[in-house]
């Protein structure tokens, strides 16, 4: 296994349109993710399935039917760093952080609240991303368990309901 440090760069957008209501973000897309070139692309990252049963879509496979769903259910999905140093995929290892420009989205969208996908994504968010509750209508900011396989504390129905419980509240 590789335990040298590579500088890795997000090299795809985020997605979200004028009408997203909630944005998440995690901290970095996974080795898998960035091959992919889209979300949660590890087969053992829970994100779609937790997702899926949470808004009760059938998500499929491909990328597009993934972005279709997040917009038809007023969902963003970006992650908090534009670029760093990491050694695989490892977010304990993640150092020279560059943060994306969240203000992208905020500027875009009426953004009610920002679900951060893990503890590691809540403490980079808090650490790069200030000046968001200075907005004239800040969005509530929530630190969700992650869907990481490395969670395993968390079982899926767990997560589910969790997840559920605060999409619910700004999507109705």
């Amino acid at each position: 296994m590789n335990k040298e440090y590579t500088h890795v760069t997000h090299e795809f957008g985020p997605v979200y349109d004028k009408n997203s209501k909630i944005l998440i973000l995690g901290s970095l897309p996974s080795v898998k993710s960035r091959q992919q070139q889209f979300y949660y692309g590890h087969p053992q990252n829970r994100f779609w399935k937790v997702l899926s049963a949470a808004l009760g879509e059938s998500i499929g496979g491909s990328i597009d039917e993934k972005k279709r769903i997040m917009l038809k259910n007023h969902i963003a999905l970006w992650d908090v760093i534009q670029s760093c140093d990491i050694i695989g995929s490892s977010d304990s290892s993640i150092k020279n952080v560059k943060e994306n420009d969240i203000s992208v989205i905020l500027d875009a969208a009426d953004i009610k609240a920002i679900f951060l996908n893990g503890a590691k994504a809540y403490e980079l968010f808090k650490k790069y991303c200030g000046g968001i509750e200075d907005r004239n209508e800040p969005p509530a900011i929530l630190k969700l368990p992650s869907t990481s396989p490395a969670n395993a504390a968390w079982k899926t129905q767990q997560l589910i309901e969790a997840w559920g419980a605060e999409l619910g509240k700004y999507l109705l």
